[in-house]
C-alpha cells in the first residue's frame, strides 16, 4: 500500500521544524568566530611536533595528488563506432593504452552516441512537423 501526500505536506510531519537549525550549522558559525585563532594554534602545535596537526595542516594546505592521463595516440579502423570501441579494447590488451585511459574513451563513445541519438530523434521530429505543415 502506497501512501501519497500532498504537495508541501511533509513524509515526517513531525520533523525538524522550520527555522531551526541543524547542529552542524550551529558549530560552523561558534567556530567562525575562532577560525583564526584555531588554525594559529593548529599550526603551533604541528610545528611542536604533534603529527596530527601536521597532518590536518598538509592535508588542508596541499590539495590531494590526482593522476593526469597521458595524450595517447593509436590507430582506430573500422566504420563503427563499436568497430572503434573494439579496437580500444585491443589497444587496451595489447598494453598500448592502459585500462583507465581505456574505458574513458569508450565512455566517450557511449555519450557520442547518446548525443547522435537526440541529434537523430530532433531531425526525424522535424521532417514529421514539415509533413505536418504541407
Amino acid at each position: 500500500m502506497t501512501t501519497k501526500y500532498k504537495p508541501g505536506q511533509s513524509g515526517n510531519p513531525r520533523g525538524r521544524p522550520k527555522g531551526i537549525k541543524d547542529a552542524r550549522t550551529r558549530w560552523r558559525k561558534a567556530l567562525d568566530k575562532h577560525g583564526d585563532a584555531l588554525v594559529e594554534k593548529a599550526v603551533e602545535l604541528a610545528l611542536d611536533g604533534d603529527a596530527q596537526a601536521l597532518k590536518l595542516c598538509i592535508d588542508r594546505a596541499i590539495p590531494a595528488y590526482r593522476s593526469a592521463a597521458e595524450p595517447v595516440r593509436f590507430e582506430m579502423h573500422g566504420e563503427t563506432l563499436t568497430d572503434k570501441a573494439n579496437d580500444i579494447l585491443d589497444a587496451v590488451s595489447r598494453g598500448d593504452i592502459d585500462p583507465q585511459t581505456g574505458r574513458s574513451l569508450i565512455d566517450a563513445i557511449g555519450s557520442l552516441v547518446k548525443v547522435q541519438e537526440v541529434d537523430d530523434i530532433q531531425r526525424r521530429l522535424d521532417a514529421l512537423e514539415a509533413k505536418g505543415d504541407q
